[in-house]
């Protein structure tokens, strides 16, 4: 009975605080659906009217929405793989615990890497001509140098983000769903992960000449990989500010928790409420606990057995893996390994 009102419980927090990032549930159900009708729009229950339209008219962009779903997923886990918060229970989407329901700092990297992949995955669409409503990213207007010349297909980004804003901001513009503190937080962490990816962009070129000697270059803008965008976004979650909603003149703004007469930075991560330390396992908090996690006992970061295992202490355990080793390459054209073992020692939080 106790589980059941657990859910319950969750279900009614989340109505009022998820649903804005309830599209991460295309991993569930976004991949075996061919979005070529408009109905299709309503196989995710949570959008609000806004996305929904947007879903029905730009059908073509749904593929890419469902992309940056997976990508989302794949890159928080990754980026968070060391840390006693893994970003696990984003395997849950649509539903949610609470880690990323009650206005944390890890709903706030996950709001800001979210808005950033699907900007980023439409800027890719765009380029690599998936998209029939965009194609190449204009041509920079820095002057190019005797070395390279601009050319190739550079990402969209222009139409990344007017698209990625457009879906991934609207349920904040509802009355539906959360508080006012709430909308005003996941819009501002929303714009934070835009202009991180914007921030990524780089020149990228291609070399040209005899015997690829690069005598001439062919260059481009395009964005970085994700992860690298994660790996920034991480650093803004490590110096997150803590804010409140507090009425200043006419309106109510997000102000620093301690320190309200400092602006919020448009460059910060910001977030509501602490988190829990995520050492015991504690549904009603969203923490998994770090109980049988691995641990790194020759680290001194976040992965050390010390600090995951919050003092707790680990077990150790041996195991034997069995790896290609000694190959050797024949011409033309095998390459022949022996088999070799080894034993490893594996450290497992208590």
């Amino acid at each position: 009975m106790a589980i059941i009102y657990y859910w319950i419980f969750l279900l009614c927090a989340c109505m009022g605080s998820c649903g804005a990032i309830h599209w991460l549930g295309l991993t569930v159900n976004g991949s075996s659906v061919a979005w070529n009708e408009s109905e299709h729009c309503r196989l995710l229950e949570g959008l609000v009217p806004d996305q929904t339209q947007l879903c029905k008219r730009n059908l073509e962009l749904m593929q890419s929405v469902v992309n940056a779903a997976k990508q989302t997923k794949l890159t928080c886990q990754l980026t968070f793989s060391d840390m006693r918060w893994n970003c696990s229970s984003i395997d849950l989407a649509p539903h949610f615990t609470p880690d990323l329901i009650k206005g944390t700092r890890e709903s706030a990297f996950v709001y800001a890497l979210a808005s950033a992949a699907i900007s980023q995955t439409i800027a890719r669409a765009c380029a690599s001509g998936e998209l029939p409503t965009c194609s190449c990213g204009s041509a920079p207007a820095e002057v190019a140098g005797p070395s390279f010349r601009w050319g190739g297909c550079g990402d969209n980004l222009r139409y990344g983000l007017q698209m990625g804003s457009a879906f991934v901001d609207a349920p904040m513009k509802s009355s539906k769903f959360g508080s006012q503190a709430t909308k005003l937080m996941n819009l501002h962490n929303n714009a934070v992960g835009r202009q991180v990816l914007m921030e990524s962009m780089e020149t990228k070129c291609k070399c040209h000449g005899v015997s690829g000697s690069c005598s001439v270059k062919t260059c481009w803008k395009g964005l970085q990989e994700l992860p690298l965008v994660a790996d920034e976004l991480k650093s803004k979650y490590l110096a997150a500010t803590k804010v409140t909603h507090r009425q200043m003149g006419t309106r109510k703004h997000l102000v620093h928790k301690e320190l309200d007469i400092r602006p919020v930075r448009d460059s910060e991560l910001v977030y509501l409420n602490s988190s829990p330390d995520y050492c015991a396992r504690n549904p009603k908090l969203g923490s998994y606990g770090t109980q049988d996690r691995l641990c790194n006992k020759t680290s001194l970061g976040s992965d050390s057995c010390n600090l995951m295992c919050c003092g707790r202490g680990y077990n150790v355990y041996t195991e034997t893996i069995v790896e290609r080793c000694q190959c050797k390459y024949y011409w033309c054209c095998y390459v022949v390994c022996k088999k070799c073992e080894r034993t490893v020692e594996r450290y497992v939080c208590k």
